[in-house]
């Protein structure tokens, strides 16, 4: 308890720094002052943008178990651009969820996203195979499955509907209302600016978000140019691990509520924000880019919208707490 009281001291310390800080700007330099609050607040708008698809692949999965896959491509503002076409290029996956058509056979969805900027690249220089293949091989790497080398484009850009996408890459949020800065307060807009950065702190997902790259062989002649997409040969990938971890359902006699409690060891993990963690009412996903995978089917139905995750930096501890419904 003393830890976590010394902890909010800092906190508080550094925010009232913080104001102290825009205070002085916006008193001595109004100008840099008003840009600073817009360029906080449109990145805070390219950040909560939801996901937009791009197009739809259809293949073959022959393992772990056969069936038909569609890979939803979408451009997400909120993966990053590389900084030069001479590095990987990052790439951001959601949940894999198998359905069900009418004549009753299954099928799996799987959604991967790039940088905008990088699909538009792609589409400029006739290279959208590219992001085809990369977006394949990643589903293979991140999911474990061995797919046909084979695919075709869907003439529509989505299998299914937006809401699901953004629900499987972890971005559907209740969106906020367009603001005019020029007629806020200063101490509306920090308010403004707090509250986002809390909520990308605090109960936004953080995606996973890795960054693939190929070696060209021999004779490859993709050695005489440089290329838009690189993409990480899967024999030399690292293996996620499982951490270690402990579940627990707690109960509280004086309401008879529930709750279930996973506490998962990441002593590889510096910040929270390492982390992509995603929870249904009935299983819960965590995953570190090259360090950490688990995957846990919970025994009780929960309500997802109660859940609350904290992240030790001593103990280097992820607490998750939901309640049971």
């Amino acid at each position: 308890m003393s830890s976590s009281l010394g902890c909010t001291k800092e906190v508080l310390q550094q925010v009232n720094q913080f104001w102290s800080m825009l205070d002085d700007l916006s008193q001595n330099d109004p100008q840099s002052y008003q840009m600073f609050i817009e360029k906080q607040m449109k990145q805070g708008t390219d950040y909560n943008a939801p996901p937009q698809p791009d197009s739809c692949l259809l293949t073959e999965m022959l393992e772990p178990k056969k069936g038909l896959l569609y890979i939803n491509v979408c451009g997400w503002k909120r993966v990053p651009t590389p900084a030069d076409e001479n590095k990987p290029v990052p790439v951001c996956g959601g949940r894999l969820e198998t359905y069900t058509d009418e004549g009753g056979d299954d099928y799996s969805v799987m959604d991967v996203a790039f940088s905008p900027a990088v699909l538009q690249q792609a589409q400029k220089d006739k290279r959208e195979d590219q992001v085809h293949l990369l977006a394949l091989s990643f589903t293979q790497q991140q999911h474990g499955l061995r797919l046909i080398q084979q695919y075709n484009v869907s003439s529509s850009k989505l299998k299914g509907s937006l809401e699901d996408m953004q629900r499987r890459l972890g971005s559907l949020k209740q969106s906020s209302p367009a603001t005019n800065t020029a007629s806020q307060t200063p101490a509306s807009l920090l308010q403004q600016i707090s509250l986002r950065e809390g909520q990308t702190e605090d109960s936004t997902p953080v995606q996973l978000i890795t960054s693939v790259q190929r070696t060209p062989g021999p004779g490859d002649q993709s050695n005489k140019t440089k290329n838009l997409i690189q993409v990480i040969s899967s024999s030399v990938t690292a293996q996620p691990q499982r951490p270690q971890h402990q579940l627990t359902v707690n109960s509280d006699p004086r309401d008879l509520s529930r709750s279930l409690e996973l506490t998962v060891e990441l002593p590889k993990v510096q910040s929270i924000t390492e982390c992509h963690l995603s929870i249904s009412q009935d299983d819960v996903l965590l995953e570190v880019e090259d360090m950490y995978h688990l995957h846990l089917e919970l025994p009780e139905t929960v309500n997802e919208e109660s859940a609350s995750a904290t992240f030790n930096k001593k103990k280097r501890l992820l607490t998750l707490q939901v309640s049971i419904l």
